[in-house]
């Protein structure tokens, strides 16, 4: 039963640290610059429900936009 309760917990941070931050910062990806007020509001939900794991994954991903070209 222990070892149950362990792995539950594992998953349940594993979830919440990296998996939803994860699908969160696609999301907010290609969302970002055509979202609805209503669907910015629940994006800064989100963000502030899940913060740590934002800011866990935040230094591997670079989401800069691409430098322009002027030709």
């Amino acid at each position: 039963m222990d070892l149950l309760t362990i792995g539950l917990y594992l998953g349940l941070a594993g979830a919440y640290l990296v998996v939803v931050p994860l699908l969160l910062f696609t999301y907010l990806r290609n969302r970002w610059y055509v979202a609805t007020s209503f669907e910015r509001a629940s994006m800064y939900f989100f963000v502030f429900f899940f913060f740590p794991g934002l800011l866990l994954l935040s230094p591997f991903l670079n989401f800069r936009p691409q430098k322009r070209q002027l030709t």
